[in-house]
């Protein structure tokens, strides 16, 4: 092994060590074993048979985004932006339904978008569909919250795309969101623009490169450790929802299904929420504290798209009018998923 690849590894597990999730986790456990040793002790068995019971839909969401990074799949994204524009939008918001960004992620490659020339409407839809739902979370949300959720919320990826995508056209064509969608000074699209006026091909067979291989299994590794740490503090904090929040409290509030539980569920999602895998184990204890199906999938949907990390940076990058549709069309989009996820399953 070269010093290289040694002084990689070391600041790669340094940044582990440092990393505020595990701080975050370390804090916890240091002040419960403190005040509450047995909640301490009950916390690491919690979270234990959770990530256990999560094992086999973790392990295979790694894989498929360590296979998606070394064959260049990603390049498919290339493909939903060309066409008639009512298409684009349609194609768009169905690949922003399976694309691996988050609604940070995303953010320098909607700025690549719209600087290569794509209209402000299929990146829209792309923009508000993508963070929602990708093959690696569909399969952790499987496994938290079954399988009909997982595929309800993949619907809803879709449809708040279209509603973006359309929403916008309509805007458009009264005269709004008319003119440059991104800030002055920002016209750079660097590496991720070329990439998408001209996509590379797809290396299916991604283990004959040496290259691929390597991405391969960066890639997974980097996603263990993502993902590990946002589920294990998921965890840990859901364990303590289990032994602190009362259960009528949430019923009160979130639990009848509601117009105004959903859309209570909404506006406290849009700000609150971290970080897509982290937020399922969370929204399982509230259901499992009385939370409705709808209130929790307006929660998933509306701070899937608009956590306050993603809103800053799309208020860096874009137009005013244009953060304000964003923001406008991502909350209607949350709400309508969770009304009509509660009228389907009653």
């Amino acid at each position: 092994m070269s010093i290289q690849t040694l002084l990689a590894e070391a600041r790669e597990w340094r940044a582990v060590r440092l990393d505020p999730a595990w701080v975050v986790i370390a804090i916890i456990f240091a002040v419960l074993a403190v005040v509450v040793p047995p909640q301490a002790a009950a916390s690491v068995l919690f979270t234990a048979k959770a990530l256990w019971s999560v094992l086999p839909f973790f392990a295979l969401s790694i894989g498929l985004a360590a296979y998606a990074k070394a064959t260049g799949a990603e390049n498919l994204i290339a493909r939903a932006f060309a066409g008639r524009l009512e298409m684009m939008v349609v194609f768009a918001s169905l690949m922003g339904a399976l694309s691996p960004f988050c609604s940070c992620g995303v953010i320098p490659l909607i700025a690549a978008l719209l600087v290569s020339g794509v209209p402000l409407a299929p990146v829209m839809a792309f923009w508000l569909a993508s963070p929602l739902m990708d093959p690696s979370m569909f399969l952790i949300t499987t496994g938290i919250l079954g399988l009909q959720f997982a595929m309800a919320k993949t619907v809803a990826a879709i449809g708040v795309g279209l509603l973006g995508g359309f929403g916008v056209l309509v805007m458009q064509r009264m005269g709004v969101l008319v003119g440059a969608p991104l800030r002055d000074g920002i016209g750079n699209g660097g590496c991720a623009g070329s990439k998408i006026r001209n996509p590379k091909a797809v290396v299916w067979r991604y283990w004959h490169e040496p290259a691929r291989r390597d991405a391969f299994w960066t890639n997974a590794r980097q996603t263990t450790l993502f993902l590990g740490k946002w589920l294990t503090l998921a965890f840990v904090l859901e364990s303590l929802m289990v032994a602190y929040i009362p259960n009528n409290l949430v019923a009160s509030i979130a639990g009848d299904g509601s117009f105004l539980s959903i859309l209570t569920a909404t506006l406290v999602g849009i700000p609150s929420y971290l970080n897509g895998n982290a937020a399922l184990p969370l929204v399982a204890g509230l259901m499992e504290k009385g939370m409705a199906p709808g209130a929790a999938m307006a929660f998933l949907v509306g701070g899937g798209v608009t956590s306050i990390p993603a809103a800053l940076a799309v208020w860096a990058i874009a137009r005013r009018a244009v953060f304000a549709a964003y923001l406008a069309l991502a909350t209607v989009g949350a709400l309508l998923s969770g009304i009509v996820f509660q009228i389907i399953v009653g």
